[in-house]
């Protein structure tokens, strides 16, 4: 498995990502965060799921499968990076799901200390009663989940009313999109969010690892 990795080798702690349903692990988002993650002495590891792999190879565009059935391939990805050190997962949008549906298992078996979420898909967009909320009411692993209080995919009246574990938290970002990009009117940049972001990650991360 081939894994892009930024920030330095002698990390306090490795964060895996994977990429959301549309865009690669070396797209603009993922780049820019994995960068500013690595400069707060956090390192970063990216890899792509099979279906967004083969696109490079030139056999064709396939579509992402169910969430459901990429579970297998980050639990492969978790083992192929055999940590020496604490182990956070998560992903963009998708690669985040993913991650949150095999996060509770692998903390059980103390193969990772916690779980990382960069704009979370609660439902598609337009259809907030299709919650993809279920086995969040219970999630057993650490999490820290970056949301955009104006993001489609979650909102922050959507998300009030959910029934989320304790083991949640979230690190809310006035007036920004599912891409954590905010509105001209938020009164904030896009660095200066994505930096928000970066920091409210580094630090939940240190207090986990400290």
């Amino acid at each position: 498995m081939k894994f892009l990795t930024t920030g330095p080798d002698n990390a306090k702690a490795l964060l895996l990502l994977a990429h959301g349903a549309s865009a690669p692990m070396d797209n603009r988002f993922m780049n820019d965060f994995a960068a500013a993650t690595g400069d707060e002495g956090i390192c970063v590891l990216r890899f792509e799921f099979g279906y967004m792999a083969s696109r490079r190879t030139g056999a064709g565009r396939k579509p992402p499968p169910k969430a459901e059935r990429l579970t297998g391939e980050f639990e492969a990805a978790v083992s192929a990076v055999g940590a020496d050190r604490p182990l956070f997962i998560g992903g963009k949008s998708m690669g985040g799901r993913v991650a949150s549906m095999v996060a509770g298992g692998l903390h059980r078996a103390q193969a990772i200390a916690g779980l990382v979420c960069l704009g979370y898909p609660f439902h598609p967009p337009a259809k907030p009663q299709q919650l993809r909320t279920a086995h969040l009411a219970d999630l057993s692993a650490p999490t820290l989940i970056c949301q955009g209080t104006r993001d489609a995919f979650g909102t922050r009246d959507d998300v009030s009313a959910y029934a989320l574990s304790p083991a949640i938290t979230i690190h809310w970002l006035n007036g920004c999109d599912h891409d954590l990009r905010p509105s001209k009117d938020a009164g904030w940049t896009a660095k200066e969010a994505m930096q928000s972001a970066v920091h409210a990650v580094a630090g939940w991360i240190d207090t986990l690892v400290a």
